[in-house]
């Protein structure tokens, strides 16, 4: 097991207990939909994904909820001296020089083990862009995992995880419900936020 900031003996619990003083200095609430958070295994995406502020609550909330998320990135960036770091904020090393991307190296993680969440901002920037990219949806359709909804909200100061998202085939109809789900969450920079997909005509 993967030692990380999540689940670190002795620190971890320490550190939930900074964090739930944290959140409640800055006036904000963690939600957690309960049967989301009985999964071993998923991909749980975030957004909006305005501003690196995002990350910091993320992290609060995770710690709050009992949560082990991790991220995958390519093995450059795990290199000495900042590899030890990255792997106890919860990063995992992805070859990229080989024949593979990140949807499958991915969908091998997930087969590999038997308890990971792999967290995903779907926006891909935290600039705006013309819509999400889509490899969350592939990662779980092909790992054959769920896919859980996090979000974050400035407007009323929430940060959390929302419902499962039952996922079908058509992509542009998963996306259309998604964007309905996070219409009300607002970031940080508004006019950053990049939605799911263009409005349906």
């Amino acid at each position: 097991m993967q030692r990380t900031i999540f689940n670190t003996p002795v620190v971890t619990p320490m550190l939930r207990q900074v964090a739930k003083l944290l959140l409640k200095l800055h006036g904000w609430r963690v939600k957690g939909d309960q049967q989301s958070l009985k999964l071993k295994k998923y991909v749980l995406i975030g957004a909006p994904h305005t501003t690196n502020w995002d990350g910091y609550y993320f992290i609060l909330a995770a710690l709050k909820l009992k949560m082990t998320p991790q991220w995958m990135g390519k093995d450059k960036l795990f290199q000495f001296p900042l590899g030890g770091p990255m792997r106890w904020f919860g990063g995992i090393a992805v070859d990229r020089s080989k024949a593979n991307n990140l949807v499958d190296a991915t969908v091998r993680q997930f087969k590999l083990r038997k308890e990971l969440i792999i967290a995903i901002p779907p926006e891909g920037t935290r600039g705006l862009s013309e819509r999400w990219k889509s490899g969350f949806y592939h990662i779980a359709r092909s790992a054959k995992v769920p896919l859980v909804l996090g979000f974050i909200n400035f407007s009323k100061k929430e940060v959390g995880i929302g419902p499962i998202a039952q996922l079908g085939e058509n992509l542009e109809a998963e996306l259309n419900k998604l964007r309905e789900f996070y219409a009300d969450k607002v970031g940080k920079f508004p006019e950053l936020y990049t939605p799911p997909c263009q409005p349906q005509q």
